[in-house]
């Protein structure tokens, strides 16, 4: 899901939209892994019927919370870059939207740790001049180069705003 043409503003030019990297499924797959092997183990180990039933019944509980709840939330947050302001969105029941206005950020900043290096992601974090401070954007695939696209928009619009008051 990309960001909706709709949300933009007349004139507005989305530059850049992108949700979070898959590497942010990893943890959850695994636990889906772990999930079916504990379910297997004990429909081979055991011959209960009533103790399979319990348990695979804890293990499609367990699925659902813990790798189906976050799937269907990386499917539902997407994040946009347009010539104006950077915009959020995420929620699958209740959506909840940032949008922050690129005249109001001051620093751009990216935080790429051990786990994000090989694949090319990492986690931006915008401050801007209101009460929340820093949004953190985490799993921003192609840090690098979102970075520098946010580096020369922003250098673009304090450029143009100097020029235009000359």
């Amino acid at each position: 899901m990309a960001i909706s043409k709709k949300l933009l503003n007349p004139g507005e030019h989305l530059i850049l939209s992108c949700r979070q990297h898959v590497k942010a499924l990893f943890g959850p797959i695994f636990l889906l892994v772990v999930l079916l092997a504990i379910g297997v183990a004990v429909q081979i180990e055991t011959s209960w019927q009533t103790l399979h039933l319990i348990v695979w019944a804890l293990v499609v509980i367990g699925a659902i919370w813990m790798f189906v709840a976050p799937l269907l939330d990386w499917l539902a947050t997407v994040y946009g870059f347009t010539d104006r302001r950077i915009i959020t969105r995420k929620g699958i029941i209740t959506r909840r939207g940032h949008d922050i206005p690129l005249s109001r950020v001051s620093d751009i900043e990216s935080e790429i740790n051990l786990m994000d290096r090989p694949f090319g992601c990492g986690s931006l974090l915008v401050s801007d001049a209101s009460t929340n401070g820093t949004t953190r954007l985490n799993d921003i695939p192609n840090i690098e180069a979102v970075q520098r696209q946010l580096n020369e928009l922003l250098y673009d619009l304090h450029e143009g705003g100097r020029d235009g008051d000359a």
